[in-house]
C-alpha cells in the first residue's frame, strides 16, 4: 500500500526544513564506489517533504518533531526507487526500475521488489533525519530519543544495494512483504531462501545480528538486535555459496558481505 502525505505536511513541513546542499569534501557515504559495470550512471535524488531536493554531493537536515508519521521522503534513482518514513524507518515501494544494462535482471522491466520493510518502532523518531548521496551511494539517518534507523543504499542493477541498520536498545521487529509479482522460494541449487518472480531474477535477505521468526510465501519476520541490520542482494550476490555476514553490532556497512568470490551453482549465474 503506498504511503501518501498528509494534505496539511507540505505547509508544515516548511518551517522545519533545513536544507544544507553544500558540496561535500568526500563520500560519507561507507558503501563502496559505484564503478562496476552493473552501476554505471547510477545516480540518486531525494525528494524532500515541502519541496526540496538532495543529489549529486549534497547533505541535508530536516526536523522530525512535527512530521506526519507518514510522511515519506521520495528516494529515485536510475536502477532503483523506494520511500522512506523518517518518522518511523520504514521502507516502502522498492522497485528495480529496469533501466538498459548489461546486469538488467529483468531485461528492460520495470519490476517492483517489496511493498514495504517496516519496523516496530512506531512514530518515534523525532529528532531529525539526515540525507547524504553521493552520486550512486546514499546515506539516511533518522534519529529521536527512542533510537535511530539508518538506510544505506546503492543505485546499482544488482549486487549488494540496501540495508536497514537499528538502534533502539532493545529487539526491533522487522516484518518484510514482497510485492505481489514476487515470492520466496528455497533455491534448488544452493538450499537457501531466495526471492523471484518465476524469471532469471535472484534476491536474498542479508541478515546481521538478526534472527528470522517467520518465513512465508511473500512475509518473513525479523528480530534484529541493536545495531543489527537487515541487508539485501540481488544477482549473483543473492545466490553465491558463502558463509553469510559477519557479526557486527556497531556501524555495520555492506562490504561486510563477501562479493562474488566464491561458487556459484545456480544456472542463472553459473553458465
Amino acid at each position: 500500500m503506498r504511503i501518501a502525505l498528509s494534505r496539511s505536511f507540505a505547509a508544515t513541513a516548511a518551517a522545519v526544513l533545513s536544507l544544507a546542499a553544500t558540496t561535500l569534501a568526500g563520500s560519507t557515504v561507507p558503501a563502496q564506489a559505484a564503478t562496476s559495470s552493473g552501476c554505471a550512471d547510477g545516480g540518486f535524488r531525494v525528494s524532500l517533504p515541502g519541496g526540496g531536493s538532495v543529489s549529486g554531493s549534497q547533505s541535508a537536515k530536516i526536523s522530525t518533531g512535527s512530521l506526519a508519521s507518514d510522511a515519506v521522503l521520495k528516494v529515485t534513482g536510475r536502477y532503483v526507487e523506494f520511500e522512506f518514513a523518517p518518522v518511523t524507518g520504514n521502507i516502502y515501494n522498492y522497485v528495480y526500475t529496469g533501466a538498459a544494462n548489461p546486469q538488467s535482471l529483468t531485461n528492460g522491466v520495470r519490476t517492483p521488489i517489496w511493498e514495504s520493510k517496516t519496523l516496530s518502532l512506531g512514530p518515534v523518531l523525532r529528532t531529525e533525519v539526515e540525507v547524504r548521496t553521493d552520486g550512486g551511494d546514499l546515506q539516511l539517518l533518522a534519529r529521536g530519543k527512542a533510537g535511530k534507523v539508518k538506510i544505506q543504499a546503492k543505485d546499482c542493477a544488482t549486487g549488494g544495494i540496501f540495508q536497514q541498520e537499528v538502534e533502539a536498545g532493545s529487539t526491533v521487529r522487522a516484518t518484510h512483504t514482497l510485492a505481489a509479482n514476487m515470492y520466496y522460494y528455497v533455491n534448488p541449487y544452493t538450499g537457501k531462501v531466495n526471492f523471484g518472480d518465476g524469471s532469471d531474477f535472484r534476491g536474498k535477505d542479508s541478515p546481521q545480528v538478526a534472527t528470522k521468526v517467520s518465513q512465508g510465501e511473500r512475509v518473513t519476520v525479523w528480530d534484529i538486535a541493536s545495531g543489527g541490520r537487515m541487508g539485501q542482494v540481488l544477482g549473483e550476490d543473492a545466490v553465491e555459496l558463502s558463509a553469510g555476514a559477519t557479526t557486527c553490532v556497531s556501524d555495520c556497512q555492506a562490504q561486510n558481505r563477501i562479493r562474488g568470490s566464491l561458487p556459484v551453482t545456480d544456472p542463472a549465474f553459473s553458465g
